[in-house]
C-alpha cells in the first residue's frame, strides 16, 4: 500500500492510509506526553523502505536515539536521523554524526534547515529511500524565540518539501502556549490535525482532516512503543 500510517491500530483502521506528501499539527496539552507518542508513531511505522528525521528542541540527540534503542529499533540499520538543537546551548561539545547534526539552538532556524537538508539529501538520493517521515517536536519551543512569520516562512518550506519528496510531516504544538490568531494562521500549512485533551486524569486523542468528518475520541496509554486506545 502507498501512502502512510499514524502506527496506531485503530486511528489506522479508521482513517485507512494517509496519503503521500500530507503534513499534521499534533496539538494537545502539555504533560500530555506527546513526546513519546509521537516518538512511538514513528516507530511504530517505520520500516525498511522508510526513513525518518526527528527535530527536536527539548532532549539532546542521544536521549532521542536512546529511546528508540531502548524500545527495539537498530539504529545502526535503521535511516533515522536527529537534528539536536539542545545539545550546543548546553555548553557541550557536539559533533555531528550519521544519525545526529547539531543546530546551534532552536533559535537558529537557518541552521536547522540546513541539517534537516542534509538529511533529506542523505535518506532520499544517497540511500535511495522512498518513504520519509520528518517530525518537529516542537514548533511551541521554536515559537519561544522565533516570530509567527519568520516560523510561518520556514515551516512553509519544509511542508513544500515534504509534499514535494511525497513524504509525511508530524509537527507538535502545545495549545495553551499560544493564542488563537497564532494556531489559526500555523493551521494554514497543514492537512489536518491530531487533537490531544484532557479527560480527568487522563488524555484522549482523534485526527481530524484526514476523512469526511473527524474520528471518535479516543483515551490513550502508553507503554513503550505500545500505544492502547480506549473510545470514550
Amino acid at each position: 500500500m502507498s501512502g502512510y500510517s499514524l502506527g496506531i491500530k485503530e486511528l489506522d483502521e479508521l482513517i485507512d492510509n494517509i496519503r503521500e506528501g500530507t503534513n499534521l499539527m499534533i496539538i494537545g496539552p502539555p504533560m500530555s506526553r506527546k513526546d513519546e507518542l509521537i516518538d512511538a508513531m514513528i516507530l511504530n511505522s517505520l520500516n525498511s523502505s522508510g526513513s525518518a528525521i526527528v527535530v527536536s528542541t527539548r532532549e539532546p540527540g542521544e536521549r532521542v536515539l536512546t529511546w528508540f534503542e531502548d524500545n527495539g529499533l537498530n539504529v545502526k540499520d535503521a535511516d533515522i536521523g536527529v537534528v539536536d538543537c539542545v545539545t550546543k546551548t548546553l555548553g557541550m561539545g557536539a559533533t555531528d554524526t550519521s544519525n545526529i547534526k547539531c543546530a546551534s539552538s532552536p533559535v537558529d532556524l537557518t541552521g536547522i534547515g540546513v541539517k534537516i537538508s542534509q538529511f533529506f539529501e542523505q535518506m532520499l538520493v544517497k540511500n535511495k529511500k522512498n518513504k520519509i517521515y520528518l517530525c518537529i517536536n516542537s514548533l511551541s519551543t521554536i515559537l519561544m524565540y522565533s516570530n509567527l512569520q519568520t516560523v510561518f516562512r520556514f515551516l512553509h518550506v519544509f511542508t513544500g518539501r515534504i509534499k514535494a519528496a511525497n513524504g509525511f510531516g508530524l509537527y507538535v504544538v502545545e495549545d495553551e502556549m499560544h493564542d488563537a490568531q497564532t494556531i489559526a494562521t500555523l493551521k494554514q500549512l497543514f492537512d489536518g490535525m491530531i487533537e490531544i485533551k484532557a479527560i480527568g486524569d487522563s488524555y484522549a486523542i482523534r485526527v481530524v482532516g484526514l476523512t469526511s468528518k473527524p474520528t471518535p475520541w479516543f483515551e490513550y496509554s502508553i507503554e513503550g512503543k505500545q500505544i492502547s486506545l480506549r473510545r470514550t
